[in-house]
């Protein structure tokens, strides 16, 4: 247990180093921001949307609720509408994250082999088309959220549940989704080695604490206003370090 907390802090470190990794490089600090603002725009507006018909959401999805009294039923109502958001902010990030890698790979593609420049270089690389490495980053981020979709359903199901509901779950769908952002945000370095979906779930699975760590530490960072737009770029870098360390390589110059 000692070990899997000293992991799980050393992977909320990563994402320290990586904002100290990206920092450093003022172009790809303006370069890295061009597409997370771009994604938080479309984003943003879709979280209004949730926000304004989150009431008549909630009343959706109790409908079992319409013959309570009117006590019992306003508050299944507001436990729906927390259940509907910790769901959508679990989702939004996610989707962000896989739509922003998307828009912007050729940037993070560059930020990644800055990183691994400065750390010796990165052994295995696989030269490959950009569009094939686009597509298969697409493919691969589409079957990563459809993944997170169908463990959406039982924690919003949990979300209604008085207490479990509203302390239970959130831990539980922050871990779940740190391990697909960690999943996600490695998607650069093990895509320019020519390594697929499966691969990078088992080199990280060897690591679990340490990605749930890097991974739990950018989804809050990315539920602060902005945090998503500004440390995106950084999370990326990050997400370098964690792949060399799920790779046995070097992380330190």
């Amino acid at each position: 247990m000692t070990q899997a907390v000293r992991q799980f802090a050393a992977g909320a470190g990563l994402l320290l180093r990586g904002v100290a990794l990206y920092a450093r490089s003022p172009r790809l600090v303006l370069l890295g921001l061009i597409p997370s603002l771009i994604s938080f725009m479309i984003f943003a507006t879709a979280l209004v949307v949730l926000v304004v018909f989150l009431s008549d959401l909630a009343e959706l999805v109790t409908w079992f609720a319409d013959d309570w009294s009117a006590g019992w039923r306003r508050l299944a109502r507001l436990a729906a509408e927390a259940a509907i958001l910790g769901v959508g902010a679990l989702l939004g990030v996610l989707s962000f994250t896989a739509v922003t890698l998307l828009i912007g790979d050729p940037f993070y593609e560059r930020i990644s082999e800055r990183v691994e420049d400065r750390l010796g270089g990165a052994p295995g690389l696989v030269e490959q088309p950009w569009w094939r490495s686009l597509r298969r980053s697409a493919a691969d981020s589409a079957r990563l959220i459809g993944r997170s979709l169908t463990l959406g359903v039982p924690l919003f199901l949990s979300g209604l549940i008085p207490v479990v509901g509203q302390f239970v779950v959130p831990v539980v769908g922050a871990a779940v989704a740190g391990w697909f952002i960690a999943v996600e945000l490695v998607g650069v370095p093990f895509g320019r080695r020519g390594m697929a979906l499966a691969e990078r779930r088992r080199a990280l699975a060897a690591h679990r604490p340490l990605a749930v760590g890097f991974g739990v530490s950018v989804f809050l960072c990315f539920l602060v206003p902005l945090g998503a737009v500004l440390l995106m770029p950084a999370a990326v870098a990050g997400g370098t370090l964690l792949a060399r360390r799920a790779l046995g390589l070097p992380v330190t110059a």
